[in-house]
């Protein structure tokens, strides 16, 4: 089976300072043969993301770490958008140039928050909830080919609220991947959460359960590495939960179009 690591963040993200070729030197030295690099980006100028990424050094790097490791990794060009529902304008004028392989989306904000502001701020309402109504905004209207981290929201309020209730948001949670579904979005298996106190992968079994069960297919695997160590961390976990969840397949991208690997 193919080895594959879709989620990584270089020094080109505002929060990492790993350098693409020790990234790729790590992936060849744990046998992964795919990988991808995500980086973030946000055309908002009040989010932490902005500015930071030069497209002309990305891209630079991107083609040199291709040509020092050809034949013995494959690396493909990635972005992790910021609530690429809004501002989708913007967002097309900024990206149309760029011969993406695999675009995420994600929601890192709210309402001009981020997701661990929002929470302290709001502390009467359903955060969960809103998260969830946010996202749902996102699969609707966004031009991305993944949904990152789906449950993101429980990495932040886990140690003061507690994890969610998945029976009580299960409504909401079927619409947007039912939303999902038809727009053919994927879903992320994104294994940073075995690395915290959290202890699960982002989503959970249920989601992922349920997202086969409304027939989802399009699945990938992360490890949302911002440092070189954690390249490939949690693939083979990631693999059990998926054929758990009753898959069969994950996916890689080239070109943004999806790419079958039986497991």
């Amino acid at each position: 089976m193919t080895y594959i690591d879709f989620h990584h963040h270089s020094n080109h993200s505002f929060d990492s300072k790993a350098i693409m070729k020790d990234i790729c030197e790590q992936a060849i030295n744990k046998d992964i043969q795919e990988i991808c690099f995500t980086e973030h980006f946000s055309v908002n100028p009040k989010a932490p993301t902005y500015g930071h990424i030069s497209w002309e050094h990305y891209l630079s790097d991107i083609e040199s770490c291709r040509e020092l490791y050809k034949g013995k990794l494959k690396i493909r060009l990635g972005i992790e958008l910021c609530e690429p529902h809004l501002l989708r304008e913007e967002y097309k004028k900024a990206l149309s140039s760029i011969p993406f392989d695999y675009i995420l989306g994600s929601v890192h904000n709210i309402e001009g928050f981020t997701l661990r502001r929002y929470m302290n701020s709001h502390l009467d309402r359903d955060i969960y909830l809103d998260y969830f109504m946010e996202l749902k905004e996102l699969v609707t209207y966004a031009d991305i080919d993944v949904l990152a981290h789906f449950d993101l929201m429980k990495r932040y309020a886990f140690s003061t609220i507690g994890n969610y209730d998945f029976t009580k948001y299960k409504d909401i949670i079927s619409s947007l991947l039912s939303i999902a579904i038809k727009r053919e979005i994927g879903l992320e298996i994104n294994t940073s959460g075995w690395r915290t106190s959290l202890n699960e992968s982002l989503p959970n079994l249920n989601v992922l359960h349920l997202y086969r069960q409304l027939g989802g297919e399009l699945l990938t695997i992360g490890s949302d590495s911002h440092d070189s160590d954690n390249v490939g961390a949690g693939f083979h976990e990631a693999i059990q939960l998926a054929k758990e969840a009753g898959f069969s397949s994950i996916y890689s991208y080239q070109n943004r179009t999806p790419i079958k690997i039986n497991i």
